[in-house]
């Protein structure tokens, strides 16, 4: 055979890779993005480079079992580190992770700084182990081709090596299949497949080159093993001793370099799709590593027993063969041995240029672009790609560089460890970022600084120095101790000398440098993404807009990504937030992190972050100022979001909350759990029916079943069951609308109610033949089915209650110690103790007021409370007010005047005297002296409605935020305390009547409060009088026969205790039983009944209509008078109330407001 025919065939099989590689474009582009864990687990040895082809056996035949320490570290990773991998994987997908300078930017606050240092590391560490590539496919083509063509001149190849031409092919295949999109997150699927199609056939063709050489080339098994025992050097090499320090360095080595290798974290991170692949990847990786290296030592030492050292070691693989004249086989190991140098060189260059495009270029490129004012737009993704281009030329260019100016007499292992010792400087600031919360960006970089240029010292520099350099034999400037190979006289070899040095100065430093200093609020996001804490205090909650608009940020992003994929992202972002963005819109800090993750995809998250930073500059002014919002305003809204989790993770059922469209907003860890789905299943955006794919292909839905199960997720208001055959669990799921058209649905575990109850089925189907062996066990059953049932029911009248509004639950504790407090003050009256009692009372009172006003707030803005229009005159209403004010003003030495008007208007008159209420009350609490003058004033087709006051006035700068919530001025804290929200319920209560209310005011003159009503001509309705108890002007209650009905016992216990103080003869109930046994056992009907709205048994209403007609039948008593003593403030309720001519009295009770009204009683009934 000829050697160029040789060569022909290894650029067909390169040509055969790009049909490969085609293929797999193809296939994935009409597929969806699912797992593939066999072509996962083979792409992953792509580790196995020619180091393992051919460098094993060569440091074999030297060393003998020593080269199985960098296989020993991958399996232990595999086989007992598979969470960890999850771990980094569910992190790098969830923050648009690249690479491992990626990932370690992110991990400290997506810094720049750190994701250079990591880069630089990475490209200056990968390059010898390139080099080994080129160095191995160098070597194997000539030996071949010299074989068979012995007159053969290497000078027709530039600089007379034909690993150029090669490194030229490579070059273009990653480029070609490696940089054709700027998204470096997309999976690169035909590139994956020709890796797992080259890890099969540098298996196959390993294994058959050993199963030749060992039993049949060079005789039999037996025959060889007799060689072997006269074979000094064999012998020699198998009984090799290495030490403890050297197999713990290459354990260790291998262990980081499986993980943190740019390529090898590109094929077990970037490109991985799910835990599925990486648990097919846990068994069937080690496997891989076994079956490779089960002939490296008999081809060692049949090398060494038939070529010795007339051949480096590194190729017997192929100089074997060769030997035997089994030209076939030798083809085979030559096809082989390129296999494993093109599948990592490829990889390793495709993962190098992004991280050097990505953080190395782009950054001085982004600075430089965003800083030159423009009008021009530039599209920069070409510019990206032509980067990660070049990289790749010039990565190739550098190792060939490397490769030219070492010794040939270097072995392919030495090499490869040099770049292992680099690549672990990674290791101190990865698993400590992963561990320990207080580690930061400055003690990452130091770590990562001191490590590196330990590692360039000890274990570069002397592969590069010629052996009887200088600084090698007597160290810098003749300081012995200072020598690259014995660090302050330690004496150890090469390569655990430096791995030990730079790896003990590497952590010392990172650690040392995360002390330093506290970590940046970036930082701290990160951290507790990285490593979540389970408890979480609550930060404040605020809402951050920028100067930027939405325009400005589509059109930076599209620069980097392209306009049509970042049209489609915001029209995404559009429907999933239900949000229209139109261009002059600024842009929130929601919609900012969603531009950054984008960003994050093309140019990794560290320049992500300095181009948003850089807009925000341009906008806002300040860099500092920029990046602290967008630290801050990101923390914020992190934090919030994880504790909403952490406090939904802890419900005992599964909750999932569904948008208009069924797509997945919202989960918590038990739903996972309950159907035991895999993370990647569910994602936020992804619809319902992924989930019931997945549960479909794994046999939990029938196929009969199969269209009611779908119709029954979509709809709301239903409870049903659903069995997952899978794991024999049986969920009953309740769905329940959302305001904006999605659902909420809870996943409750009734296996056990679903079991039992099945147990006592097959019990009744065979009690009458077993009844009397079987009764006793029949009972048990039934009682853990009531067990099971009372769980079940617990456990959702718990989730009811739970997504209950709060505001009865909050007053009814408050109104019975409203009762109790009144109860002991009238105890106390006139005794030392009478102080306290009374501040008890007024702390109440505090505290009734305050929720008053939040409960208003809190109707007003829900859109609960609804105006009832009427129409009547206003001097009525004014009237009403100024009676009611007066006293106080007076108290404050005020006079209150009002300016009758005979206008007629039509609005809901209680909103609207509520809302001038509020506006005299203000007036009077912030005038000293003077007066308050309200009334009505003509301005054409409308009307004023005014309150004037002398108070202390509000100055011009403030009048805007006066209507806040929780907004008081400094002047008006120093004049009367309050809590700021009176004024932002009468802005409320306009808003509701569609009032337009002003203010004018001078400081330290007064202020005028607007309101600006229509007149109306219509018709005065009737006056609609609350119902009123029927007054005899008696002052004693004496004998007052009162029936309470509450529900809570303490509420009952107070109001008797209270009523009887005040000398009532008082009846108490709980509900319609204990009513209906009152009825028939009382000799005389209740003078009064108080009773509260919401009762476990029906209602107060209810109650008051059976009581008034079982007494007007059975003891003649026509009309009970009522009040009904209720914290629901809704119009129903007031309705019902008002047709009953039933009095309300709102929670939490004023007690002299219940005595005044009960002082103003006639009994109907004696």
């Amino acid at each position: 055979m000829q050697g160029w025919a040789v060569i022909g065939l290894a650029f067909l099989y390169l040509l055969l890779l790009f049909a490969i590689a085609s293929i797999g474009d193809k296939r994935a582009a009409n597929k969806s993005n699912a797992p593939r864990p066999y072509i996962f687990s083979l792409s992953l040895a792509v580790y196995c480079t020619s180091w393992t082809f051919f460098g094993s056996v060569g440091m074999a035949a030297t060393s003998g079992w020593e080269f199985l320490g960098i296989y020993i570290g991958p399996v232990l990773v595999f086989v007992f580190g598979n969470r960890f991998l999850r771990h980094m994987v569910r992190l790098a997908k969830s923050e648009h992770v690249t690479s491992i300078a990626d990932f370690l930017a992110a991990r400290y606050g997506k810094s720049f700084s750190v994701a250079s240092l990591a880069t630089l590391i990475a490209a200056v560490g990968s390059i010898p182990y390139i080099s080994l590539q080129l160095k191995a496919v160098s070597g194997s083509v000539d030996m071949i081709v010299i074989n068979y063509n012995p007159d053969f001149d290497p000078s027709v190849f530039i600089f007379g090596d034909i690993s150029l031409a090669v490194a030229a092919v490579l070059a273009l295949f990653a480029i070609l299949f490696g940089t054709r999109h700027t998204d470096a997150t997309e999976h690169q699927d035909g590139l994956i497949l020709a890796v797992a199609v080259e890890s099969l056939i540098k298996l196959s063709a390993f294994l058959l080159v050993g199963i030749a050489c060992t039993f049949f080339l060079f005789g039999s098994p037996s025959e060889l093993l007799d060689t072997l025992y006269n074979s000094p050097e064999a012998l020699s090499a198998l009984e090799h001793k290495t030490s403890a320090a050297t197999w713990i360095v290459h354990t260790v080595l291998s262990a980081c370099a499986v993980i943190m290798l740019p390529r090898q974290f590109h094929v077990t991170v970037v490109e991985s799709r799910s835990d599925k692949e990486l648990h097919t990847a846990r068994w069937m990786f080690p496997l891989y590593l076994i079956l490779i290296n089960i002939f490296v030592l008999p081809i060692a030492l049949i090398g060494v027993m038939k070529l010795g050292t007339s051949v480096n070691g590194d190729l017997y693989v192929l100089a074997l063969p060769l030997l035997a004249h089994a030209d076939t086989m030798a083809i085979i190991a030559f096809i082989g041995g390129l296999s494993a140098a093109t599948a990592m060189v490829i990889v390793a260059c495709v993962a190098l240029s992004i991280m050097i495009s990505n953080h190395l270029v782009l950054p001085l490129l982004i600075k430089y672009f965003m800083q030159q004012e423009r009008k021009k737009k530039r599209d920069l993704t070409q510019i990206i790609l032509i980067t990660r281009r070049l990289t790749i030329i010039i990565i190739l260019a550098l190792s060939f560089a490397y490769y030219r100016a070492t010794s040939n007499n270097v072995h392919l292992a030495s090499i490869g460890f040099i770049s292992f010792a680099a690549i672990a400087q990674f290791a101190p600031v990865l698993i400590g970022g992963l561990w320990w919360r207080n580690a930061n960006g400055r003690g990452a970089l130091l770590g990562l600084s001191a490590g590196f240029i330990v590692w360039v010292y000890t274990l570069l520099i002397p592969t590069l120095a010629p052996d009887n350099a200088a600084l090698l034999i007597d160290g810098p400037f003749g300081i012995s101790w200072l020598r690259p190979n014995a660090l302050l006289g330690s004496d150890a070899l090469p390569l655990t000398h430096g791995v030990i040095w730079s790896l003990a100065i590497n952590t010392l430093f990172f650690i040392a440098g995360s002390l330093s200093r506290a970590a940046s609020p970036v930082e701290r996001i990160q951290a507790s993404i990285f490593l979540p804490r389970h408890v979480m205090t609550m930060p404040t909650l605020r809402r951050f807009r920028t100067e930027v608009t939405v325009a400005e940020l589509q059109s930076t992003i599209s620069s980097y990504l392209g306009a049509d994929r970042v049209a489609r992202a915001l029209m995404h972002y559009e429907d999933k937030h239900q949000e229209h963005l139109s261009p002059n819109k600024t842009i929130d800090i929601t919609l900012l992190r969603y531009a950054e993750q984008m960003l994050g995809t093309a140019v990794g998250s560290s320049s992500a972050r300095l181009i948003l930073s850089l807009l925000l500059h341009r906008k806002d002014g300040s860099a500092r100022g920029a990046r602290q919002l967008l630290d801050n305003a990101s923390e914020a809204l992190q934090q919030n979001r994880d504790l909403l989790q952490i406090a939904i993770d802890q419900m005992p059922q599964g909750v999932t909350v569904l948008d208009k469209d069924l797509r997945i907003t919202c989960w918590n860890r038990q739903f996972r759990l309950l159907l035991s789905l895999p993370e990647e299943v569910i994602q936020v955006g992804f619809p319902i029916s992924t989930i019931l794919e997945y549960l479909d292909q794994r046999g939990d839905i029938p196929v009969s079943e199969r269209a009611a199960i779908i119709r029954s997720f979509g709809r709301a208001n239903q409870v049903w069951r659903f069995q997952i055959y899978s794991t024999g669990r049986t969920l009953e799921i309740r769905s329940n609308p959302m305001p904006d058209g999605g659902l909420v649905a809870s996943y409750t575990d009734v296996t056990a109610s679903v079991e039992a109850e099945a147990t006592r089925q097959r019990a009744n189907e065979l009690l009458e033949q077993r009844v009397a062996d079987r009764t006793a066990e029949l009972t048990a059953v039934n009682q853990e089915l009531a067990q099971a049932r009372g769980l079940a029911e617990k456990a959702n009248l718990g989730k009811t209650r739970f997504l209950a509004a709060v505001g009865h639950d909050i007053l009814q504790p408050l109104n019975a110690a409203r009762l109790y407090s009144t109860l002991l003050s009238e105890k106390l009256a006139n005794s030392e103790y009478t102080e306290f009692a009374e501040n008890i009372n007024s702390s109440l009172e505090s505290v009734e007021a305050i929720l008053g006003l939040v409960l208003d707030i809190s109707r007003l803005d829900t859109g609960a409370l609804k105006p009832e229009p009427s129409v009547f005159r206003l001097d009525a209403l004014m009237t009403q007010v100024a009676k009611d004010f007066a006293p106080l003003a007076k108290n404050r030495g005020l006079e209150l005047r009002v300016i009758p008007s005979s206008l007629t208007v039509k609005t809901d008159r209680n909103m609207l005297r509520r809302l001038l209420q509020n506006l005299i009350s203000n007036s009077i609490k912030y005038s000293h002296t003077g007066k308050i003058v309200f009334g009505v004033r003509r301005r054409g087709d409308h009307i004023d409605l005014q309150v004037l006051d002398s108070g202390i006035g509000i100055a011009p700068d403030k009048l805007a935020t006066v209507f806040q919530e929780f907004t008081r001025l400094d002047e008006g804290a120093r004049v009367a305390e309050g809590l700021g929200l009176g004024l932002s319920i009468v802005d409320r209560i306009g808003q509701v009547l569609g009032l337009p209310i002003s203010i004018t005011s001078i400081v330290g003159r007064g202020t005028v409060f607007t309101i600006t009503l229509t007149p109306s001509n219509e018709t005065i309705e009737p006056d609609q009088k609350t119902p009123q108890l029927q007054s005899g002007g008696i002052t004693s209650l004496q004998s007052l026969r009162v029936l309470c009905l509450d529900n809570d016992a303490k509420i009952l216990g107070g109001m008797q205790a209270l009523l009887g103080n005040w000398g009532c003869h008082v009846e108490s109930i709980r509900n319609h039983s204990d009513l209906i046994f009152y009825c028939h056992h009382s000799k005389q009907p209740p003078h009064i009944i108080i009773a509260d709205y919401h009762l476990e048994e029906g209602n107060g209403l209810e109650i008051i209509d059976y009581a008034r007609n079982y007494f007007a039948k059975n003891m003649n008593c026509p009309f009970i008078a009522a009040i009904l003593l209720t914290a629901d403030r809704s119009p129903e309720v007031r309705a019902e109330a008002d047709e009953r001519q039933v009095i309300i009295l709102n929670k939490p009770l004023k007690p002299a407001a219940l005595r005044s009204l009960l002082s103003k009683f006639t009994p109907t009934c004696r």
